[in-house]
């Protein structure tokens, strides 16, 4: 996911996208914690897309 596509969505499309983020995160913290999770860096990765959003729902907010 990359900062330039997030910024051609819509603020519903990216308030979505930050929803399914936050439902993978704790899906993959539970994997973690049961330790049922193979690929442990998928976590950081979405750590980093929530944050690509965030930043994005942030600049769209000051611009309006």
């Amino acid at each position: 996911m990359k900062a330039s596509d997030l910024r051609n969505k819509s603020v519903d499309e990216l308030n979505n996208e930050l929803i399914d983020l936050r439902r993978a995160q704790f899906s993959l913290r539970m994997q973690l914690s049961t330790q049922q999770l193979n690929k442990v860096d998928q976590v950081s990765k979405v750590r980093r897309d929530i944050a690509r959003v965030r930043t994005v729902l942030a600049e769209k907010a000051k611009q309006a």
